[in-house]
């Protein structure tokens, strides 16, 4: 019976075929929100990303370009190759990443009205200290991230990706890295957008005090701003978060169609 013999040339085609796949979408599961936090293990975003990378290389892309198709992955064209499929890979899920930083700044506005920004808890996905009204909006967010069937719409645009923008030793281009730029100010927008009603009504409440206050200089202001902007707050969070989902879903529908025209962009 003959054994099976298999080539160099072939070793390096199957060895390709999975690895350029699988770094980017690493990247991604390493940059993305939900994927990339610090609560998921290694080994479950390895495994998935393996999973993933067989998809792409068997069925969605069985064919890599020619020009990346013979290429040593530990050569130096190689590691221009998987440089630049790490980077293709961080900017979308960093995209993605930067709606739940525009939540949390989106808090830390609020926070700082109510005259909560000194309360601040830990970040399990990030691992960094954010203040209690920002985490809020980032749980929120995340689970609204889940309910919009969010973690899907990403993977279907990684696997789209492989279309829009093979593996090719070229790099990443300036439009793109121009878009992702772009998209930073939109998210700054958007965090103000997020936290405007609130912050709003809290500065009438502020400026209400302070005439109170300069009206009837015998009466404790501090004693009774506090605790009022304080359940004011409250009640304008609790209040606010009807109009927060639909807010919330365009902004993640706006994420995914820049990823992709970002990928366009840098072709």
């Amino acid at each position: 019976m003959p054994l099976l013999t298999v080539d160099h040339a072939e070793l390096m085609r199957w060895i390709t075929s999975l690895m350029w796949p699988f770094v980017r979408i690493g990247a991604l599961l390493l940059a993305a929100p939900l994927f990339g936090a610090r609560t998921v293990p290694v080994r479950v975003r390895v495994g998935l990303a393996l999973v993933l990378a067989y998809v792409v290389a068997y069925v969605v892309a069985p064919t890599l370009p020619a020009e990346v198709a013979g290429v040593d992955p530990l050569s130096l064209p190689g590691a221009f190759v998987a440089a630049r499929e790490a980077l293709i890979g961080a900017v979308m899920g960093f995209l993605l990443q930067m709606v739940f930083g525009a939540m949390a700044m989106g808090g830390e506005i609020v926070a700082l009205s109510m005259g909560l920004a000194f309360a601040s808890v830990v970040d399990p996905e990030r691992g960094a200290s954010v203040p209690l009204v920002g985490q809020y909006f980032v749980v929120f967010a995340t689970l609204l991230f889940l309910a919009f069937d969010g973690h899907l719409a990403l993977l279907v645009l990684l696997l789209d990706s492989f279309t829009l923008l093979p593996p090719s030793p070229d790099g990443f281009g300036a439009a793109g890295l121009w878009e992702v730029a772009t998209w930073g100010s939109e998210m700054f927008r958007a965090a103000v957008l997020v936290a405007l009603p609130a912050s709003a009504a809290l500065l009438v409440a502020s400026v209400s005090m302070g005439m109170i206050a300069r009206s009837a200089p015998q009466l404790n202001i501090f004693a009774v701003g506090f605790p009022l902007t304080l359940m004011l707050g409250l009640v304008l969070l609790a209040l606010g978060l009807d109009a927060l989902a639909p807010q919330l879903e365009s902004i993640l529908e706006t994420a995914l169609l820049h990823a992709r025209d970002t990928l366009g962009a840098a072709r």
